[in-house]
C-alpha cells in the first residue's frame, strides 16, 4: 500500500513540476482593472510567475474549503462533546449506584435471621 502511495505521490509531484516548467511566463496581479486604479490612485501590482499564481490559488482553494467544512461541522462536534459529557456522568453514577448496592447486599446479608 504504501509503494502505491509513493508512486501517486511521486506522479502528483511529477505533474506539479510540468505545470510550473510550461507557465514559468510573468504575469502582473492588479486589485482593481487599469483605467479604475489610474482614477483612485492604486495602480500597484505584482509580476508573478504564472505556476506560483495557480498554485497559490489552489492553496487559498483548499484553504477556504477546510474552514468552511470546519465551520459547517461545528454543531456536530458540539453535540458529540455533550453526549460524551452526558456518557462519563451517566458512567460515574453507574459507579456510585453498584459501589452503594454492594454495600446493601453485604448489610442485608447481615440482618438476615439465621
Amino acid at each position: 500500500m504504501s509503494f502505491l502511495r509513493y508512486l501517486f505521490l511521486g506522479l502528483l509531484a511529477f505533474l506539479l513540476l510540468v505545470l510550473a516548467l510550461a507557465n514559468r511566463g510573468a504575469v502582473t496581479l492588479r486589485l482593481l482593472p487599469e483605467g479604475l486604479s489610474d482614477y483612485v490612485g492604486a495602480g500597484a501590482g505584482i509580476t508573478l510567475p504564472l505556476f506560483v499564481v495557480i498554485f497559490a490559488a489552489i492553496a487559498v482553494g483548499l484553504l477556504i474549503g477546510f474552514v468552511w467544512e470546519w465551520l459547517r461541522e461545528h454543531k456536530h462536534r458540539a453535540e458529540a462533546r455533550s453526549e460524551r459529557a452526558q456518557k462519563e456522568r451517566l458512567e460515574r453514577e453507574l459507579a456510585k449506584t453498584r459501589a452503594t448496592t454492594e454495600q446493601d447486599e453485604v448489610l442485608a446479608l447481615l440482618d438476615t435471621p439465621r
